[in-house]
C-alpha cells in the first residue's frame, strides 16, 4: 500500500503548488474583503501589548502622539493663508485629531491624523535643538496609515530650515523655506517617494531644489493596502543617502551623482554666441538632382477607382431609399413647431430592401487602381558637401563651483506637515529626528513592529500578500513557476498512463483460478481429455462404478491443467507464481491459501466417492 501514498503525497503537492499562488492573488484583488474580515476578527486576535517608548534622550525629536497634553503644547497649527489662491481656499483650515487607528490598532497607541480631505493642512512642532549637519548622520524616520487609501495628495514631511531666530510655526505655510522634504506622494497613476534637499549656490547664495532619483523599487503598495508603513531617510556625512520602506531598503546613492539637477554645474558650456555658418551643410541625405520623372508616371491618378467589371445586381431597387419615415410614428401632443421645431418621424428601414439586393443609387465598388504611383520623387543621394552636425563651441562655465561637501546643509529647526489631499483619515505616528540609527531600529522595535506583529495574528494571509508582492516584482518568478510545477505534473501524468496500463496482481491470479474451476465444472471436452468416442477396453470389468471413473479423471484432467500451467510459465519466462505472491500483502496470502483449502476438500470428496478405478483408466492417465 505504500506506493498509493507516494502517489496521494505527489498529487497533493503538485495541486498545492498549482493552487497556492492563484489564492495569493486573488486575495489581492479582493482588498475590500481583507478589510472587511480584519475588522470583523479584530476582536478574537491575541492581544499585542504595547507600552508607550520611553524618551531617547539623545534624540532631536521623538514623538509618538500618545500624550494628547503633551502633544497640544509642542505642536502648532498654522494660522497663515496660502499666497496665489482664493480667498475661500487660502486658509489652513484643515483638521487635526490625535486618535488610535481605524482598524487593528495596539491598546493605548495614538498617532496625529489628519481628518479633512480638499482642504490646506500645515502644523509644526519645534526640534528640542536645531539639528546641525556636520560629522553625524541625520535619520529621519515615522509612520503613515493612509487608512482609506490615497487619491490624490501626499503624507510627506519638511524639515524647516534655521532662520534668524527660531521659525514662526503659526505663520508655517507653503513658501516656508525648508532643507529636506521627504515622504510619499501620488496623484493619479504617479506615485513618489521624495528626497528633496535644497542647495544653496556659494557663488550666488541663491537656492536650488534638488531631487533624488525614482526608487527602484515599487512603491504603489502603500497607498492602497490601509495598512501602517514605516518611512527611513538617513543620510552620512559621507555625502551618501538611504531610503527605507518598512525596513527594507528601496533606494540610495550620492548626494553628488543621483540627484537631478546635478549638485556641481558643468565645467564648460556650449557658447551662446556661437552660431552654425549659412555654408556649414548638415544634410547626409540629399535628392539626386540628375533624376528626372518617367515620363508615363501619372502623379494624378487615383489610389482606387470603380470596378470596372462590376455588374448591377438582378432586382436593385434604384427609386427605393434604404431608410423611410415610420408610418406608425405619431407626433407627441405637447410637441411645439416654434420651440422644437419641425417634427419629423423616426426613420426605419425600408421593407421593401429586405428581399432586393440593395435600394438607392448603384455604385460599383472600388478597387486598387493598378496605375497609381503616387507623387513623383528623386532618389536619395550621399551629400558630396556633407560636413556633419554642427555643433556649438565650448567655454568655460562662469557660473561653475564645486561643492564637494553637499551634506553640509541649512541646520534644521522644525518639523512641519503641509498638505492638500483629496483623502482623509491620513496617520501620522512615531516621529523621530536622530543621529542614531540605533535609536531609529530601537523606536521601531517598539512600536512598527508590534503593529506588524498584530496584523500577522488578525490576518492569516498577510504572509501570502508579502509573497504575492514580491511576486509582481520579481519577472523571472512566473517561468520559474511554471517549470517548477509542470515538470513534476508532467512526470506525474505519464506514471499515470503506464500504472494504468500494468496488470493487477489480484486480477492475473483469479484469472488462473476461473480457469482451473472451468476444468472443473465442465463436462465439455478439452485437449487434455481422452475421445469421447473411444471403444471400452476388452478387458474393462463391467462392474466398474461410475462414479470411481469420473472421480479419477477429474483428478488427472486438474493435473494435466497444473502441469501445463506451469509449462507456458516456464516457457514464456514469467516468475512463478509463488514468487509474484510472495511480494503480495497478507491479504492476497490469506485469500490464496482459503482457496487451497477449497481445492483439498473437493479432492477429498471425489476420492470418497470414487469406489474403485478402472486398470484400463489408471493405464491411460500413466501413459
Amino acid at each position: 500500500m505504500a506506493w498509493r501514498w507516494q502517489r496521494t503525497v505527489l498529487l497533493a503537492v503538485v495541486l498545492i503548488g498549482i493552487l497556492l499562488p492563484c489564492a495569493v492573488i486573488a486575495g489581492e484583488d479582493d482588498e475590500v474583503t481583507v478589510t472587511e474580515e480584519m475588522v470583523q476578527e479584530e476582536d478574537e486576535v491575541e492581544e499585542v501589548i504595547y507600552a508607550t517608548p520611553k524618551v531617547i534622550a539623545s534624540a532631536y525629536l521623538m514623538e509618538t502622539f500618545d500624550d494628547v497634553g503633551a502633544f497640544e503644547n509642542a505642536w502648532v497649527k498654522s494660522q497663515a493663508k496660502k499666497d496665489g489662491v482664493d480667498e475661500d481656499i487660502a486658509k489652513y483650515d484643515g483638521v487635526w485629531a490625535v486618535e488610535s487607528a481605524e482598524r487593528m490598532a495596539l491598546t493605548g497607541d495614538r498617532g496625529l491624523v489628519l481628518k479633512s480631505k480638499a482642504k490646506h493642512a500645515a502644523i509644526a512642532v519645534a526640534l528640542k535643538r536645531p539639528f546641525s549637519f556636520t560629522s553625524k548622520p541625520l535619520v529621519v524616520q515615522y509612520e503613515v496609515n493612509l487608512q482609506n487609501g490615497q487619491e490624490c495628495g501626499g503624507a510627506y514631511i519638511k524639515l524647516l530650515s534655521s532662520q534668524d531666530g527660531r521659525v514662526d510655526l503659526k505663520k508655517f505655510n507653503d513658501k516656508t523655506p525648508y532643507t529636506i522634504m521627504f515622504g510619499p506622494d501620488k496623484c493619479g497613476n504617479d506615485h513618489k517617494l521624495h528626497f528633496i534637499f535644497r542647495h544653496i549656490n556659494p557663488l550666488t547664495g541663491e537656492v536650488e531644489e534638488k531631487h533624488a532619483k525614482r526608487p527602484r523599487d515599487k512603491i504603489e503598495e502603500p497607498f492602497k493596502d490601509k495598512k501602517p508603513h514605516l518611512y527611513t531617510l538617513i543620510v552620512r556625512p559621507d555625502n551618501t543617502y538611504e531610503i527605507n520602506l518598512d525596513q527594507e531598503v528601496i533606494n540610495s546613492g550620492s548626494l553628488l551623482e543621483d540627484f537631478s539637477p546635478p549638485v556641481n554645474p558643468p565645467k564648460e558650456i556650449d557658447d551662446p554666441e556661437d552660431f552654425m555658418p549659412e555654408e556649414w551643410d548638415e544634410r547626409e541625405k540629399i535628392p539626386d538632382p540628375d533624376a528626372t520623372k518617367p515620363d508615363d508616371w501619372d502623379e494624378d491618378a487615383p489610389m482606387q477607382i470603380a470596378d470596372p467589371d462590376a455588374v448591377k445586381p438582378s432586382g436593385w431597387l434604384d427609386e427605393e431609399p434604404e431608410m423611410i419615415p415610420d408610418p406608425t410614428a405619431e407626433k407627441p401632443e405637447d410637441w411645439d413647431d416654434e420651440m422644437d421645431g419641425e417634427w419629423e418621424a423616426a426613420l426605419i428601414n425600408n421593407p421593401k430592401c429586405a428581399d432586393a439586393p440593395g435600394c438607392g443609387e448603384w455604385k460599383p465598388p472600388m478597387i486598387d487602381n493598378p496605375n497609381y504611383k503616387g507623387k513623383w520623387r528623386p532618389a536619395m543621394i550621399d551629400n558630396p558637401n556633407y560636413r556633419g552636425k554642427w555643433k556649438p563651441r565650448k567655454i568655460s562655465n562662469p557660473d561653475f563651483f564645486e561643492d564637494l561637501e553637499p551634506f553640509k546643509m541649512t541646520p534644521i529647526d522644525a518639523v512641519g506637515i503641509e498638505l492638500w489631499s483629496m483623502s482623509d483619515n491620513i496617520l501620522f505616528d512615531n516621529l523621530i529626528i536622530t543621529d542614531s540609527i540605533a535609536d531609529a531600529n530601537l523606536l521601531a522595535a517598539e512600536t512598527f513592529d508590534l503593529k506588524v506583529m498584530k496584523l500577522e495574528k488578525g490576518q492569516w494571509g498577510y504572509t501570502f500578500d508579502c509573497w504575492g508582492k514580491w511576486m509582481k516584482q520579481t519577472p523571472w518568478f512566473w517561468p520559474a513557476y511554471g517549470l517548477a510545477c509542470g515538470s513534476p505534473a508532467i512526470a506525474f501524468f505519464f506514471y499515470l498512463i503506464w500504472w494504468v496500463q500494468q496488470p493487477d496482481t489480484n486480477e492475473k491470479k483469479d484469472s488462473k483460478v476461473d480457469k482451473d474451476a472451468e476444468h472443473k465444472k465442465t463436462d465439455e471436452p478439452t485437449a487434455d481429455d481422452p475421445p469421447a468416442d473411444d471403444p471400452p477396453a476388452d478387458d474393462a470389468p463391467a462392474d466398474d462404478p461410475p462414479g470411481e471413473v469420473e472421480g479419477e479423471a477429474v483428478e488427472g484432467e486438474q493435473e494435466k491443467v497444473n502441469n501445463a500451467a506451469s509449462d507456458e510459465d516456464a516457457a514464456s519466462g514469467e516468475e512463478p507464481a509463488d514468487t509474484v505472491e510472495g511480494d503480495a500483502d497478507e491479504e492476497e496470502d490469506e485469500e490464496e491459501e482459503e482457496e487451497e483449502q477449497v481445492n483439498e476438500e473437493k479432492g477429498k470428496e471425489a476420492e470418497e466417492a470414487q469406489t474403485r478405478t478402472s486398470p484400463r483408466l489408471r493405464k491411460a492417465r500413466r501413459e
